[in-house]
């Protein structure tokens, strides 16, 4: 740490999330402790806490208690019964690896829940488990000069609207992760990957996974009222649970509706990709 400021804990969570990406910390393992992890990033332990609380909605923790370190969870195996978004798409993505060829297309207001759930498969590739020949991801964020619908100030919007910045800070950040972590596989496993961003002109009401083109996941944003901490105070806003919604899988060979419902979100997606999006630099 360089001491020139204290690191949010929204950076924390996203410092431990890269580990466990990186299986430096797997499933089973214990994390340090409060004290020990307030020590290392030089933060003070409310903020450890407001991090282990944001890993934990994402799933990605387990035996979280007041008694001991909480551990690193199991990933979740595959079900038929929709999922909470962050638990449900790393299995989904994890067995669409498995094949020679990967295709991603997604369709989201941030790239948060695709960052995270590409952790598992990524770590398996490292692993030698799984060996794709190429990877293509094309990722629909929203435009940075677009009035998004939400997140929003509950009190409106002003000249210099924090809530915005924020948002577009994340959306930078977390597709700059997203992209670093996939490039890497052309140079440590000689795979073919391209990851192309594209802006929407208007907010996603939902985020939509289509995989393989044989598979889509969708679910909706649910909007609430939240606090957020912040540099400039507590922002009061209209913000989604992206990341809680319920994750809903349908499959070309799952029948006729499942199978129109995939090609018919196939051709919404390449419809706008090809249309009214427009470039987009993750800056």
């Amino acid at each position: 740490m360089n001491g020139s400021r204290r690191l949010s804990a929204e950076e924390v969570a996203e410092a431990l999330r890269a580990r466990i990406r990186a299986g430096d910390l797997r499933p089973g393992d214990r994390l340090p402790t409060q004290a020990e992890l307030a020590e290392e990033f030089g933060v003070e332990r409310g903020t450890v806490r407001q991090a282990l609380r944001a890993l934990q909605g994402d799933g990605l923790l387990s035996n979280v208690s007041k008694g001991s370190p909480p551990r690193i969870a199991e990933p979740a195996p595959v079900s038929g019964e929709p999922q909470p978004t962050m638990v449900g798409l790393a299995p989904r993505l994890t067995a669409a690896f498995a094949e020679p060829h990967v295709r991603i297309d997604a369709a989201c207001l941030t790239a948060e829940s695709l960052m995270v759930a590409l952790g598992e498969p990524v770590r398996l590739i490292y692993d030698g488990t799984l060996r794709p020949q190429s990877i293509d991801a094309r990722i629909l964020l929203p435009s940075r000069d677009i009035h998004l619908a939400f997140p929003v100030p509950v009190e409106g919007r002003g000249d210099d609207d924090p809530v915005h910045q924020r948002w577009l800070a994340m959306r930078n950040s977390q597709g700059q992760v997203l992209q670093h972590n996939l490039r890497a596989l052309r140079y440590s496993h000689k795979i073919d990957v391209n990851v192309t961003f594209r802006a929407l002109p208007f907010t996603p009401p939902m985020k939509l996974y289509l995989l393989n083109g044989r598979e889509a996941l969708l679910s909706y944003y649910m909007i609430t009222r939240r606090e957020e901490p912040s540099d400039e105070g507590t922002l009061d806003m209209y913000d989604t649970l992206g990341t809680e919604s319920l994750l809903f899988s349908f499959e070309k060979g799952a029948g006729q509706r499942d199978a129109a419902f995939v090609e018919e979100s196939q051709k919404w997606f390449n419809a706008l990709w090809e249309t009214i999006t427009s470039d987009l630099t993750l800056s």
